[in-house]
């Protein structure tokens, strides 16, 4: 107490480890440090509004004034005192252009800006024509907090009408197409609402930063900056400075990667987002692997029946009977086959999907290879073992069978889905990526702090299966046709670390989910367009669906059958509590402090995780593949766990009198 009243905000204990005195700095610099620099910034910009030759309103998220500036003084005949505090209904408007003001509000209201001209009336009810633009302006989680309201006079009153009824019709269309959903996780939407095409042709076309088309000289995204550069020589004012904000997004090196701030600051996300998110240096963004076209691989009639399956023993054969449903329970099969599922699982589903004949390789070899694979895994692991491996290897099973999925992957994309669900962890250590790159581990230098585990999985999976003969289901491959099949499953894999989560989420819906919502309000019927084809099978988007299946697979715990879903939340935080006893032992960073054994809450880090990582990546690929079991699961489980939460809370809380 004597330290804060003495003006102090900060308290710091001397601490000789070089990593937490550098984690304080960085907390200094981007908390106090760079809150003050804001702080220093406001008289500028308060100036900046009062000196504005525009009119300025700004009001809350239920449309109360709460600011405006000289210039809207001066235009609408108001005193500040008269308009500040009050709702915007208060303030007299022109009655005849009620509907249209209803048609602003109810394109504002889904987070998209509104542009336009509109009648309305200062306080000596003279009629004034307005350009005006109204922004939403979004606060914590993602929430509209503020409308900013910037308005000039109009000078042509005849042009005024006309153009003010052409942007409300273009206005209600805009609502019909409109479909944001949620822009917290960064996705990039980027239209015109100023130079539109008196077809509507712009209002469906849906930009994606995601597809990136092959070039010879100039990079994608330099020829698109060059273009709009273009585009804004000749452009009016409010365009031209609406595509010098579009130039500085498109500047930056994280497209589609969110600023990360956690919601409610839960210590529990906040040690996801550290522990799983960060593991050194980052990566650039963009699609590593382009197919050059869609291929087709016929199989003849006598290649397609199963592989033999008649040495399984009888019990294993019955446990895995109802293997293709989604309620199938890996923890019976790992008991069954004492704890190596790997094996029996990927006999049956790679002889149902026909790998052996794709790969023109014997069952033997076959065997061979999921027996090494499979032993490479680390069955002291809690989490990250063999059994992990074939629970992931069911899930993309499941999601290839799919319709929408079936209708935009290859035969070699499916075989590429499966393989990589197999070696997708092989020798995982149990320990995260930020543990190995703070404990200068072999791998991190290898791998220079970068997608450690990932490029490891890969890399191992691929070492081993070609320096035998026995176990090398590639061997028998046209060169060609293996490269490609390579570079998928190494795609796959990488696709599978954390810190590309959100990345990879908005890519898979502005380039696949968006165009395709489009592409059904357009026809009505999605399977009578080709352009539904082109948007599921060009080779780009195949590759985010991949990226995207395998993902949904490796962390679809929460989307299993209640007890499933128990059992994986609490091997997974056992992992995670052995983690953070070595860490302690060593003296190394505690990259997850809830994760203590003694005072962790299972259920609060069950919640964490769905709510920042599952639930808006779910409901992008149900939207895609259709899964109404898996969300119904979900939910059933989240309600689960927040019961659970709620009794720890009253447990802990005193008894009231």
């Amino acid at each position: 107490m004597p330290l804060i009243c003495a003006g102090f905000t900060r308290r710091y204990v001397e601490n000789p480890n070089i990593m937490t005195c550098y984690n304080e700095l960085i907390q200094l610099e981007y908390g106090e440090v760079l809150a003050q620099f804001k702080l220093r910034a406001c008289n500028s910009l308060f100036t900046t509004l009062e000196k504005s030759q525009e009119a300025i309103e700004i009001t809350s998220e239920d449309h109360i004034i709460q600011y405006v500036n000289p210039t809207f003084e001066s235009m609408m005949g108001y005193q500040k005192d008269e308009l500040v505090g009050k709702d915007l209904t208060e303030v007299p408007i022109n009655e005849k252009k009620s509907d249209f003001l209803d048609t602003i509000n109810s394109c504002i209201k889904t987070g998209k800006e509104w542009e336009g001209v509109y009648y309305t009336k200062n306080k000596h009810g003279d009629n004034i024509h307005q350009n005006v633009k109204v922004i939403p302006v979004f606060g914590h989680r993602g929430k509209i907090r503020h409308y900013v309201s910037i308005s000039r006079p109009c000078n042509d009153n005849n042009k005024v009408e006309k153009q003010c009824e052409r942007v409300q019709a273009e206005s209600q269309t805009d609502i019909q197409t409109c479909r944001h959903k949620d822009r917290r996780k960064g996705s990039l939407d980027v239209r015109s609402t100023t130079s539109r095409g008196s077809d509507g042709s712009s209002q469906r076309r849906h930009s994606s930063m995601a597809r990136i088309h092959s070039m010879t000289i100039e990079a994608p995204i330099t020829k698109v900056i060059n273009i709009i550069n273009a585009a804004q020589e000749n452009s009016p004012m409010p365009v031209a400075e609406a595509l010098d904000r579009v130039l500085e997004i498109l500047r930056t090196t994280e497209l589609y990667s969110p600023q990360l701030g956690t919601k409610d600051e839960d210590p529990h996300t906040n040690d996801l987002v550290g522990g799983l998110m960060t593991d050194g240096l980052r990566r650039l963004s963009g699609n590593e692997y382009i197919f050059s076209a869609k291929q087709v691989h016929p199989v003849s009639g006598h290649l397609i029946s199963s592989l033999s399956l008649t040495d399984i023993p009888p019990r294993i054969a019955q446990v895995m009977d109802n293997e293709e449903d989604w309620e199938f329970d890996i923890f019976e099969l790992e008991a069954a086959t004492h704890k190596r599922p790997l094996v029996y699982l990927g006999l049956k589903i790679f002889a149902r999907f026909g790998v052996c004949s794709f790969l023109n390789c014997s069952e033997a070899t076959l065997r061979s290879w999921l027996h090494v694979i499979e032993s490479n895994y680390h069955s002291s692991n809690a989490y990250h073992n063999s059994t992990h491996s074939a629970d992931v290897l069911h899930a993309t099973a499941y999601f290839l069978c799919k319709e929408r999925v079936k209708q935009s992957l290859d035969p070699i994309d499916e075989v590429a889905a499966l393989i990589a669900a197999t070696v997708h962890d092989v020798d995982h250590p149990g320990r995260t990526n930020s543990f190995l790159c703070n404990a200068g581990s072999e791998l991190a230098i290898l791998y220079n702090d970068t997608a450690v585990l990932e490029s490891h999985h890969a890399a191992l999976a691929f070492q081993i299966t070609t320096r035998d003969d026995k176990c090398n289901i590639f061997k028998n491959m046209e060169r060609n046709e293996y490269r490609t099949l390579r570079q998928a499953i190494i795609d796959m894999v990488l696709a599978t670390e954390m810190t590309k989560h959100f990345e990879h989420v908005n890519k898979f819906v502005n380039s696949i989910n968006k165009p395709l919502a489009a592409v059904e309000e357009t026809v009505g019927s999605i399977g009578e367009d080709d352009s539904v084809k082109n948007v599921l099978t060009s080779p780009e988007n195949r590759i985010l669906i991949k990226r995207m299946l395998i993902k949904c697979a490796d962390i679809s715990n929460p989307c299993r059958a209640l007890q499933q879903c128990i059992e994986w939340a609490g091997r997974i935080s056992e992992e995670y509590f052995a983690q953070t006893d070595e860490e302690k032992r060593q003296g190394l960073p505690v990259v997850m402090p809830v994760f203590d054994r003694h005072t962790c809450s299972i259920p609060k880090s069950q919640i964490s995780f769905v709510d920042y990582f599952i639930t808006d990546m779910f409901d992008a690929w149900d939207a895609f593949a259709d899964l109404p079991n898996l969300m119904q699961h979900l939910d059933n489980n989240f309600k689960y766990w927040k019961g659970l939460d709620e009794k720890q809370l009253k447990t802990l809380r005193p008894p009231t009198e």
